[in-house]
């Protein structure tokens, strides 16, 4: 190996990967609707911002959780 290579992890060390999730797909809807509500209707407005608040809580809970499983190494 040259010193130039990149580090490689150790056979059978496990690369951490998010599961697969719907709350940036339904954040981004959140974000619409709020915008779609202000030149429309305010009910839109109230309906996204609950949405996109309800998603990025859920989000941060999820990524905490995630980060608390992974090994302190």
């Amino acid at each position: 190996m040259s010193p130039l290579d990149p580090e490689v992890p150790p056979v059978g060390e496990e690369i951490h990967l998010p599961g697969p999730s719907i709350l940036p797909l339904l954040t981004a809807v959140g974000v619409t609707l709020a915008l779609v509500g202000v030149t429309t209707f305010i009910e839109l407005t109230v309906v996204g911002v609950l949405l996109t608040l309800g998603c990025v809580v859920r989000w941060i809970k999820d990524t905490r959780h995630d980060i608390n499983e992974l090994p302190l190494d």
